[in-house]
């Protein structure tokens, strides 16, 4: 894959219909994404039925009586489900992905041909399940969000150790939305100094800046959640962009892809014809005689740029005119 990769996240926005989820397929293709990405887990085997909801989950679904485990079993879909998704995926040009959040689901995504691991950072401190997804020896992009670096080397660790193949990191901050002031995105210049891996950034705030800037700091991979409509039910719809605004954000890290370059300082082709233009050359300051030496008092530097460059000043004092000038002409030796 060609320049960054861009990870449309539509994660559980689906809300357990098929329907909508062919629909987040469709908008993530007609917006430039190169891949949609789901969530697979079986709730009873991810949450036990004593976790609460995180605090943004109750303000984003505005109910504080289910538990965590009743507000996932609302949104699951069978495993069934994402092997349709991931022909319709197919079928429409664009990648299928799903971040598997058991062994259980990890195993039926690779069943179904899913080759490439998104490790969600709420299973980074997860060994068994590192440890199996290690030994697909598929590539791996893992989240990092609430991780100190240690934690990311420990489950760095064990991937390498257990024969991941190439292990990706995305820097990302575990709230939704996620404020700018903590976002530290500098952060995942740190990643890429300390694992020398490819990085990248998992977005949570709610607008595009924060991606976008990402990139022209060198992110290798975005992931932005994506929804429908921000005003459907659900824990992260709030916290994710609408179709027209995913469009825009991959329209804007394409162009600054185009604008980074490849780092040589030298004239670009669009700049060279104006280089006459914009630049000066020696020129006489007012009418100068031959053989009439040259002196800061009968020299100025004016345009155009196709004369003897100003950076020779010195050389010319005190050399003789080789004929008459007029004002403003340029000098020749």
């Amino acid at each position: 894959m060609n320049g960054v990769m861009i990870i449309a996240e539509a994660g559980v926005n689906h809300n357990g219909s098929m329907e909508t989820a062919r629909a987040l397929i469709d908008a993530a293709h007609a917006a430039g994404a190169d891949i949609i990405k789901f969530q697979t887990g079986l709730p009873g085997n991810v949450i036990s039925k004593y976790a609460p909801k995180a605090e943004y989950q109750i303000e984003n679904t505005g109910n504080e009586d289910e538990s965590q485990l009743e507000m996932a079993q609302s949104f699951a879909m069978e495993y069934e489900s994402f092997g349709i998704l991931k022909r319709y995926a197919e079928e429409t040009g664009i990648k299928f992905l799903s971040t598997p959040f058991d062994i259980e689901s990890a195993d039926y995504l690779h069943g179904i041909g899913v080759g490439l691991w998104k490790i969600p950072s709420g299973e980074i401190t997860n060994f068994p399940y590192l440890r199996h997804i290690a030994h697909y020896h598929q590539p791996v992009i893992m989240s990092t969000g609430m991780c100190t670096m240690q934690e990311v080397r420990e489950a760095v660790r064990v991937l390498q150790d257990n024969g991941a193949g190439k292990i990706s990191l995305l820097h990302c901050t575990t709230d939704y939305p996620t404020d700018y002031a903590d976002v530290n995105l500098k952060a995942m210049l740190s990643l890429r100094e300390e694992f020398g891996m490819e990085t990248g950034y998992s977005d949570h705030t709610l607008g595009v800046e924060v991606p976008i800037a990402a990139v022209a700091m060198g992110a290798q991979i975005i992931e932005k959640h994506f929804t429908l409509d921000r005003n459907m039910p659900g824990p992260d719809h709030k916290a994710s962009l609408e179709p027209d605004e995913l469009k825009r954000m991959i329209r804007s890290i394409r162009n600054i892809e185009q604008a980074l370059g490849n780092g040589e300082k030298k004239p670009c082709s669009s700049e060279i014809p104006n280089i006459v233009v914009a630049r000066k050359s020696i020129v006489a300051k007012c009418d100068i005689k031959a053989g009439e030496i040259f002196t800061e008092n009968n020299l100025t530097t004016k345009r155009p740029g196709n004369g003897i460059s100003p950076m020779r000043w010195e050389s010319l004092l005190g050399a003789k005119a080789v004929r008459d000038f007029k004002e403003d002409e340029l000098i020749e030796l």
